[in-house]
């Protein structure tokens, strides 16, 4: 997919030629670097991980710190996949502009990568 690996633009070529993307979760450096060895195009940094990883009972107190700390570790550890991080409960629909915060500092951290979900484009600003 190209020098630096699976890229956005990537997602967009992929589905014109037919192909499918592979996308797993990853929480760590560790898991990260096997998936992206096997040649895995997208690596989602899901808030699951307050559940599976931090032992939370739900994924509402997964924070915008512990989603910045496990992107950097995934992206350390992806040298070719995509890297998409979940934006937490509440770090989104605030404001627009708490919300374009937190996804700048998610993409800041994921290497290059994008936020989940995507900000909805206002179409009828005030």
């Amino acid at each position: 997919m190209g020098e630096k690996g699976f890229a956005t633009a990537s997602f967009l070529e992929a589905k014109k030629k037919g192909r499918k993307i592979s996308m797993l979760i990853a929480y760590d450096y560790s898991m990260a670097r096997l998936l992206d060895d096997a040649g895995i195009d997208s690596l989602l940094v899901g808030d699951s991980l307050g559940m599976v990883i931090l032992g939370y009972e739900t994924t509402l107190q997964v924070t915008m710190e512990e989603m910045i700390h496990h992107c950097r570790a995934v992206a350390r550890g992806a040298k070719r996949a995509m890297v998409i991080g979940d934006m937490p409960f509440l770090s989104y629909h605030i404001s627009i502009e708490e919300s374009v915060r937190n996804a700048g500092r998610l993409i800041q951290n994921c290497s290059g990568g994008f936020p989940y979900p995507p900000l909805p484009i206002n179409k009828n600003p005030p």
